[in-house]
This record gives C-alpha cells, sequence and structure tokens, in this order.
C-alpha cells in the first residue's frame, strides 16, 4: 500500500465515506454536517454521494441528536452523531451513560448499541471556558464506554474505521487544534484495533505518556531534550478505554521513570488514574515519582495568553522531564 500525506479531518472524511459505501446502515447526522460539511469541513462531499437520509443536518438540539442516535443503533443501524463541541455532549449524558453504556449488560449481552459520537474538544482560538474542556475523564469513568483520542491522520482514520464495525458505543474525542495537522496515511483498506498503545517515538531514559493534542507537544519535548542526550520514549494509547496497560507497563520497565501528559484538568483525570495503574502494578520498575502535567484546575480563559497558561506547553514537558531524571526514590536502608 503506497502512503500519502493527507490533513487529519481528511483521513476521518476517509473513513467515514469507506464504511458508508460498505454499509448501507451507516449514517451521520449532526449540526451543519450536510450542506456546510461541518465546521470543520470532515464531512465535506458526502451528502452529495449518498444523500439527505444518510446525511442529514439536525437542529441545535444535542440531547435529542444523541437520543436518535442511540435509539438508532439498538434498532440495528450504525448512527455517527456529530456533536460540535464536547461540552455539549453534557446535554446528553442521560442517554449516554443511562441508556447506551447499560444497554448490553441489562440485555444480558444480547443487545448491541454500534452508537458513535465524534466531537472535539480542548483549547485552541480563544472560543472560552463553554467551548474549550477536555473531558475525556467524564466518558473514560463510565463502564460500557469505549474512549478513542487519535493524535494522528493514521490513527484517526484507522481507529474510527475500527469503530463503525464493533458493536459497543464509542465516544470519538477529536481535538480542534489537529484537524489541520498532516499526516502520512495508507491508500488501502486497514483499520487499528481499540486497546492498542502505539510508541510513537522509542526511548531509554524516560516515558512519556500522551493523548489527543499533547502527542505533538510530547514529540516536540523529546526532540528538544534529545539535544541534551536525553532518550524520551512516547507512548500514545490512542484509546483510554480500553486502555492498553501491558504497553504502558513495558515501557516504565525499560526507563524506569514516567510523566504523564494531559490538558485536561489533572483532578480526577485520567492521567491520575494510569498513574495509580503503575504505582499499583510497576512501583518496583520506577526509580522516581510518577510526574503529571496537566491543565490548571480553572475555566479555560477567553484571552488567547491566559488560555496557552491554563495547558501544558511543550516547555512544562520538558521541565518535568529534567524534573524527574534529577529525581531518585531514596531506598531504605537494608
Amino acid at each position: 500500500m503506497a502512503d500519502r500525506e493527507i490533513m487529519y479531518r481528511d483521513a476521518l472524511r476517509e473513513a467515514i465515506d469507506e464504511e458508508m459505501a460498505a454499509n448501507a446502515q451507516v449514517f451521520i447526522i449532526g449540526e451543519g454536517i450536510a450542506e456546510r460539511g461541518g465546521s470543520y469541513k470532515v464531512t465535506e462531499g458526502l451528502l452529495a454521494k449518498y444523500g439527505k437520509k444518510r446525511v442529514r443536518d439536525t437542529p441545535i438540539a444535542e440531547a435529542g441528536m444523541i437520543g436518535v442516535g442511540v435509539g438508532a443503533a439498538i434498532a440495528g443501524a450504525r448512527p455517527i452523531v456529530e456533536i460540535l463541541y464536547v461540552d455539549f455532549a453534557m446535554l446528553g449524558m442521560e442517554m449516554i451513560v443511562n441508556q447506551a453504556a447499560k444497554f448490553r449488560l441489562m440485555t444480558g449481552g444480547t443487545g448491541r448499541v454500534p452508537f458513535i459520537m465524534r466531537t472535539q474538544g480542548g483549547t485552541g482560538g480563544g472560543v472560552a471556558a463553554q467551548h474549550s474542556q477536555s473531558l475525556e475523564a467524564l466518558f473514560y469513568h463510565i463502564p460500557g464506554l469505549k474512549v478513542v483520542m487519535p493524535s494522528t491522520p493514521y490513527d484517526a482514520k484507522g481507529l474510527l474505521k475500527y469503530a463503525l464495525r464493533q458493536d459497543d458505543p464509542v465516544m470519538f474525542l477529536e481535538h480542534k487544534h489537529l484537524y489541520m495537522t498532516k499526516g502520512m496515511v495508507p491508500e488501502g483498506e486497514y483499520v487499528i484495533e481499540f486497546g492498542k498503545a502505539d510508541i510513537k517515538r522509542e526511548g531509554s531514559d524516560v516515558t512519556l505518556i500522551a493523548w489527543s493534542n499533547m502527542v505533538p507537544r510530547a514529540m516536540a519535548a523529546a526532540a528538544e531534550l534529545a539535544k541534551d542526550g536525553i532518550s524520551v520514549e512516547v507512548v500514545d494509547p490512542r484509546t483510554l478505554s480500553p486502555l492498553d496497560t501491558g504497553t504502558i507497563l513495558a515501557s516504565v520497565a525499560k526507563t524506569k521513570r514516567v510523566v504523564i501528559v494531559q490538558e485536561a484538568v489533572r483532578r480526577g483525570g485520567v492521567a491520575s488514574d494510569i498513574a495509580s495503574i503503575i504505582q499499583e502494578q510497576a512501583f518496583y520498575d520506577l526509580d522516581a515519582p510518577i510526574t503529571i502535567v496537566a491543565g490548571l484546575n480553572t475555566p479555560i480563559p477567553f484571552n488567547l495568553e491566559l488560555e496557552k497558561a491554563s495547558v501544558p506547553q511543550v516547555p512544562d514537558v520538558v521541565a518535568a522531564v529534567r524534573k524527574v531524571l534529577h529525581h531518585d526514590i531514596p531506598m531504605a536502608a537494608e
């Protein structure tokens, strides 16, 4: 298969297009996704190809959109519901948490809910507190939900195609900063299974765990640290639920030091849970305390400089790695 460089948003469009062509049960609804092609142009051209029955604009009614999607999935369709901002998915949390996530278990495993909620979050562009949140921890906390956060065009396409072929509800969380980023994507068919982390950069001194928009910043930090001879291994979980603990723990066993980076606020976050897993299962592999770099415990400001200061930047990651490299766990006297 030949590779070509395409944008993240185009990789998502290819995934949707290919799966709609292969399965007539796949359809997509959302605000402005038909005539306009979506605010980030992910669905551009799909209306002309598949028609209004399968590519449908909706009113500004997130609870209704999510309810339609969950109901259609239970009835046998494979809906994609595009919510413009993850902040507004909160309006449909009853259907997500109490219906979609519970249905398979409550039917003794006989029911299925192949419902995909595509949405985006995170900071960027000064869109303020109600349009900039990173809320993956809310979904991560709910048994029965799959939580996917791709950082590259390759991952975005492969993971979305896989999502559209499995039978559980998926929270497919994109980032507004990533839509215009480019990466190599095969021309041919491929999927990426859930629960398989990717080592974006191999290293031996520190394990740096990051997802979504924090992966490019982790990679930039690793490149900066390499100038001083520091070898950083960057691990991208790609899916938070299921989480590939095996790859994470293997990296920790190799490097002995860990920094976890998330854009979301630290309190109650995914990074804290990953840290607890490492602490419980790999404590004796560690040569230094686990360090977390996370967003400040504050609503995202409108001011661009304050917005930037509220979430981790490359220098913050670099500083955290340097700190963990110079902090040894004191060993008990024999």
